[in-house]
Parts: structure tokens; C-alpha cells; sequence
């Protein structure tokens, strides 16, 4: 075990997560027709946390970056680049930041010590599922919010019993969300089976705050962007250069192994191309 994680785990100090998505879950428009597969809406749905032993460092080599690249005159000019915009010269947010920008960062990123956990949902998989029991069910009625809770209680799994207390961090969403979501927090908690020998009440602290306000939520961006990639526009290459940072991604509907999905850690090879095109996901 890392020596500061040890430390850590000594002390009563909240022990944090940072919490993003990628997707909203969203599968019908409002007169109830599919938008999946329509291109409408993302074929994806994933969660991602974050957790760092070396955030300070982090958060100041982060900062440091952004100096230097203002500073440079290469991006005069540049829209992204400009205080006004909100973007790159606020905070780093893959989807915005230019090419070289991220190139920057995941230099960044790769001399950290931190852990990248996701589950990512299949958009396909989650509309038959969904038709499925409203076959079974008339009355039910599928909310993008549903998708959103089932993932964090599975993201959080085995994950909030190690130490006495806990922060976690997620993306904005709304102070009435946030409530739910602590919810969601403690039921994963309860469920732990490893809750018993460890610490099964500890406090769990729920917080949101936007992306600019902790850089924390900017690596779970970056991490989340890397994972995108690969699932949507077959590249690997950037998820590669944060693999040895992997502590676990379920790839949910991919049933090539479990029918409760596929479990993809460091310790295996990096996800790639060839391995997304041969997941087995119902259809």
C-alpha cells in the first residue's frame, strides 16, 4: 500500500473522491420516442472518480501550467485561451482545451500518484432494458436520473468503509441532487460486505462545486475524456498514457465475461480499439 495512503488512513481526515460524468442517460425526447442511435444523444453514459495522494502538488503543477501557457505568445489570440471565455484560462476541460493544451496536462497528470474509477453504461443496452420492463410494468417511467444513481452506488462499491470519514466531490448538479446523492452514498456503503471489519459508519460528506473551483474535478474530467474516446471515436491512445493510473472501470453491458459486465484494471492489458469492437453487449 502506498506509505501516504497508510498515513492517511491513520488519520481522521476526510478521505476525498472527485466525482464526473460524461453523458446524461437520456433516451427519449418529450413526446416518449427513442433517441438512441439517432445521434441525438450520446451512445454512452459514464461515471468517473478520482482519488489523489498528492493533490496539493497537483493542483499546483495545474496551476503552474496555465501560467506558462497564458503567458505564451503561441496562444495569443486563441478564443479558449481568454479570461472572458471561462474555459482554458479558468480551468483545464478536455472537450475545450486545444490539442496541445491536453497534451500538456496528461504530462501533468502522468507524474501524480492518483487512481481513475468509472462505469460506463451503454446507451443501446439501457433502452431495451428499459422497454423490457415497461412491457412488464405500464406504469413505470424511466428517468435519466435513475442511471445516474445506479452508477454511483456501484462506483462507490467496497469504497466507503476504509476510513472513518469521507468527502465526496461531485461535478455540480444541483443542491436537491445532492441530497439524493448522499443517499445513494449510504446505500452502497450499508452494502459493502466488507463493511463489518472496517469502519461501517463512517461519515459521508457530499459536496458540489463547478469544475473551476478544484482541480480534482479537472483530472476526473481529463480521465473521463480519455475513456470517451475510445468508446466513441476508437482512440486508445490517450487512455494508454493514464493506464497506470486505471484502479478500475466496469464496462457495465459488456458481457464477454461476466453477464454482470466486464472488470478492466491496470494490472491487465490497456483498453483498446480492437477490444471495444469485440465487446459483447445485447442487442
Amino acid at each position: 500500500m502506498n506509505a501516504a495512503l497508510e498515513a492517511e488512513g491513520a488519520d481522521s481526515t476526510p478521505h476525498r473522491y472527485f466525482v464526473d460524468e460524461t453523458g446524461d442517460g437520456v433516451i427519449f425526447d418529450g413526446k416518449g420516442r427513442v433517441l438512441v442511435g439517432t445521434g441525438k444523444v450520446q451512445d454512452y453514459f459514464t461515471l468517473g472518480m478520482v482519488e489523489c495522494w498528492s493533490m496539493e502538488e497537483l493542483t499546483a503543477d495545474l496551476n503552474t501550467l496555465r501560467a506558462q501557457l497564458l503567458a505564451d505568445p503561441y496562444f495569443k489570440g486563441v478564443p479558449s485561451m481568454q479570461p472572458a471565455a471561462g474555459k482554458t484560462a479558468l480551468f483545464f476541460h478536455a472537450k475545450d482545451d486545444l490539442p496541445e493544451v491536453r497534451r500538456e496536462v496528461f504530462q501533468v497528470l502522468q507524474r501524480h500518484d492518483f487512481s481513475f474509477y468509472a462505469v460506463v453504461r451503454t446507451m443501446s443496452v439501457v433502452a431495451l432494458r428499459v422497454k423490457s420492463r415497461n412491457e412488464r410494468d405500464p406504469t413505470y417511467r424511466y428517468r435519466p436520473t435513475e442511471l445516474y444513481d445506479s452508477a454511483v452506488r456501484r462506483l462507490f462499491d467496497k469504497k466507503l468503509h476504509t476510513r472513518p470519514a469521507f468527502e465526496v466531490i461531485f461535478a455540480s448538479r444541483g443542491k436537491a441532487r445532492s441530497q439524493a446523492l448522499r443517499e445513494h452514498l449510504l446505500k452502497a456503503q450499508v452494502k459493502s460486505p466488507k463493511a463489518a471489519d472496517t469502519f461501517p459508519d463512517a461519515t459521508i460528506h457530499v459536496r458540489a462545486m463547478p469544475a473551476h473551483q478544484h482541480a480534482g474535478l479537472q483530472v476526473a474530467d481529463y480521465c473521463l475524456w480519455a475513456l470517451q474516446r475510445l468508446f466513441t471515436k476508437g482512440e486508445d491512445r490517450f487512455l494508454s498514457l493514464i493506464w497506470p493510473k486505471v484502479g478500475l472501470i466496469v464496462d457495465a453491458d459488456d458481457t464477454s465475461e461476466k453477464p454482470y459486465g466486464t472488470y478492466h484494471t491496470r494490472k491487465r492489458p490497456a483498453m483498446n480499439d480492437q477490444g471495444i469492437k469485440n465487446r459483447k453487449v445485447e442487442d
